[in-house]
């Protein structure tokens, strides 16, 4: 007897469930999301409309990472807090980021571009709010608006070249239709993110592109997970079962999974995010946001997405050919 491929199959309860009315009735909160797919495109909707509209209309809050400014390595005499310089910025009318290390002796400052008044004015309150420090070793670099347009390129190449090679290989893993599907519900999670950060204005830095990567990457692996039980459980239709049936059945059987994956997650993020350091907010921030999106799409969108396709352009409704 052949043994069944465990890799990816979730080991829960509901996961073992052989038959439909099975998986129904290990899940007291069960509803038919397959069904009620067109209220789970509306909320996507929602979000990402508004999102959209505030990118046309105010844009994004670039940092200097993207438009330029100037960047201060200093070193202290003890230890300083983020807050004492920030506070320094805020007293002279800039604002900024700030990332210690060393023990938080040395502090990278990233602000707007410094006129030789200003900056001695921004020298003078942080000796005076976060204490001495070694002119000597100071070190300033200006930063052109080239540098922003070059990281913008590449994050724009890069989600490119992902998307491509996940397409190819979602469609030789599975097929074309899952590969449209999971693509889809990618882009739902950058809109979101994205929209967000533009709505609120929330200012981006370079970390911004590595949190919007990391969730492109992250997201995608939930939804395998539930491409492959569809699969799966595709292979075991009956006479007269229909796909909307086979797909919601798969994605219970691994939801599961997915909230627990998707809570373990977010519970580390949410800890960088109000222990961490300003540096580490905006991370962690667009991070919580497009891995709670990551999972909505996974579960909501990606599946439902798949039903309307195989609907419109094949497989989507009664069995022909199947197990008796």
């Amino acid at each position: 007897m052949a043994q069944k491929n465990t890799s990816q199959t979730p080991s829960t309860p509901a996961a073992k469930a052989e038959t439909y009315e099975q998986v129904q009735k290990m899940h007291p909160l069960y509803f038919n999301i397959v069904k009620r797919r067109y209220w789970w495109f509306a909320i996507s909707l929602i979000v990402i409309i508004p999102g959209i509209i505030s990118l046309f209309v105010q844009g994004l809050n670039l940092g200097i990472d993207f438009k330029g400014g100037t960047m201060l390595d200093m070193k202290f005499n003890k230890p300083v807090t983020q807050t004492a310089i920030t506070d320094s910025l805020n007293a002279v009318g800039l604002d900024g980021s700030v990332q210690l290390s060393n023990g938080a002796t040395v502090a990278l400052i990233r602000t707007d571009a410094l006129e030789e008044d200003k900056r001695n004015q921004l020298l003078t309150a942080i000796q005076q709010k976060a204490g001495d420090f070694d002119r000597a070793s100071l070190k300033e670099d200006k930063v052109g608006p080239a540098m922003g347009r070059e990281l913008t390129s590449n994050a724009f190449w890069a989600l490119i070249i992902a998307s491509a090679l996940m397409l190819a290989y979602i469609s030789f893993r599975f097929q074309f239709a899952f590969a449209i599907s999971g693509i889809i519900a990618l882009l739902h999670d950058v809109l979101v993110t994205v929209g967000i950060f533009s709505i609120f204005q929330i200012q981006i830095d370079s970390t911004f592109v590595a949190a919007v990567l990391t969730v492109f990457g992250y997201s995608i692996n939930d939804t395998v997970v539930i491409f492959d039980r569809i699969r799966e459980n595709e292979t075991r239709m009956k006479r007269g079962e229909s796909y909307e049936d086979v797909v919601d059945k798969s994605v219970w059987q691994t939801m599961g999974r997915s909230i627990k994956t998707v809570v373990t997650v977010l519970i580390a993020l949410l800890s960088i995010f109000l222990l961490g350091g300003e540096s580490t907010k905006v991370f962690a921030l667009a991070m919580l946001i497009g891995v709670f999106s990551g999972a909505y799409s996974s579960i909501f969108n990606a599946s439902q997405i798949l039903v309307e396709i195989r609907k419109h352009f094949g497989k989507g409704g009664r069995v022909v050919k199947a197990r008796a």
